[in-house]
């Protein structure tokens, strides 16, 4: 393509829905991926209704050339993550971009330029994506698994912008792998009698969420998370008001028996939550919620027959890290959830991740019951110095 890119800020209702339906357009050109709703991009982008925004900076960009746009980009600025050591991924002078869809490498540049430019602007010394927008929504570039659809909560991206990012200078910061389990197949006789001893263990119990009193159960999985997520790379803890808002979010989608909290001498240590994939439907809707959509969706979300399963969050607490008894917790949760999974909504499959791909441990307990890796998403980084 011929011509000369340029780049627009953009900001408002109309520069938002511009800034989401170009992101709309391009994922449409991807043979797996799956169009989410659009009401739900909106708000992630909306300060007003995003709670991220709370503590965030931002600016979100259009390139344009011609009469045609052809790419986008957010450059954002979380001040939680400038609080946090270096050695965790951000820290002071960590600026961010995300939500990068380009129509060619010179439209990729240009917009990495720009998000660049602004994050040096606002006195960064570093840029770090793709994350779009919160560590908690969509983290890293897809760059192996594009031959089959994401799960609940995943983004999606051509191979080529692997490619066009680590051409305009970016190395690899991190990799997060995401495992795939066949959950028709039983797990391994070490692992059943690590789950049998637990189960006869009189110290550990598992329960259901209570939807019931869901915002204290919301309360309760946030701050096992905080705690054991607390040294991770990348980790920025939730504030109160994000929290109200996931919760807000998930409930619909949570069916207790499939999340769970683990307690130890009756004090809840461990969480596993997990997630219908609701891709299933919104592949079959379209993404569209009108006409009909609606009500297919509203009755898959009653029950969700035969859908994929993902685990997107466990945590237990720092003081069992490093235990025999944090793998056990993890082990029973992940085998009572696989059962309920498979005799009440038929579920053949289920993914686990993100998981860095540092974190010896979890990646052992995605080995151990037989999952295998089946995307990897990449966290670029590059220096701003002049």
């Amino acid at each position: 393509m011929n011509g000369e890119v340029v780049i627009d800020p953009v900001e408002g209702k109309r520069g938002r829905a511009l800034f989401v339906d170009t992101g709309r357009r391009f994922a449409s050109r991807e043979p797996h991926a799956v169009p989410q709703l659009r009401g739900e991009q909106l708000e992630l982008v909306d300060p007003a209704k995003n709670p991220f925004f709370g503590h965030a900076a931002h600016q979100l960009f259009v390139a344009r050339r011609g009469d045609a746009v052809v790419g986008r980009i957010s450059a954002h600025i979380d001040r939680l993550a400038l609080e946090l050591p270096r050695q965790q991924g951000f820290g002071p002078g960590a600026g961010m971009f995300g939500y990068f869809d380009a129509a060619d490498e010179t439209v990729a540049h240009a917009l990495l330029r720009a998000a660049e430019d602004w994050l040096r602007g606002q006195g960064m010394d570093r840029a770090i994506g793709p994350i779009s927008m919160s560590i908690w929504e969509e983290p890293g570039l897809l760059v192996s698994g594009q031959d089959h659809a994401p799960m609940i909560m995943m983004g999606h991206h051509p191979e080529i912008y692997q490619h066009w990012i680590e051409s305009a200078g970016y190395a690899r910061a991190k990799t997060l792998l995401t495992y795939d389990l066949d959950v028709t197949v039983g797990f391994p006789p070490l692992i059943r009698r690590i789950v049998q001893s637990g189960q006869r263990n009189e110290r550990i119990g598992l329960r259901p969420v209570d939807l019931s009193r869901w915002d204290e159960e919301v309360e309760t999985i946030l701050a096992i998370l905080n705690d054991a997520w607390s040294n991770n790379w990348g980790f920025i803890p939730f504030t109160n008001a994000e929290i109200a808002y996931a919760g807000k979010k998930l409930k619909p989608i949570i069916h207790p028996q499939i999340n769970l909290i683990a307690e130890v001498d009756g004090k809840p240590v461990a969480f596993m939550l997990t997630l219908p994939d609701i891709n299933d439907v919104l592949r079959k809707v379209n993404g569209r919620l009108w006409p009909l959509g609606w009500l297919r969706l509203l009755r898959w979300m009653r029950r969700p027959s035969g859908a994929g399963m993902r685990v997107p969050l466990m945590g237990v607490r720092r003081e069992l890290h490093n235990s025999r008894l944090a793998s056990q917790l993890a082990f029973m949760m992940i085998s009572q959830i696989r059962e309920v999974a498979i005799a009440e909504y038929q579920t053949k499959r289920a993914e686990i991740g993100w998981i860095l791909d540092d974190n010896q441990g979890m990646k052992a307990i995605a080995d151990a019951i037989g999952s295998t890796v089946n995307r990897e998403y990449a966290i670029y980084e590059r220096s701003l110095a002049s």
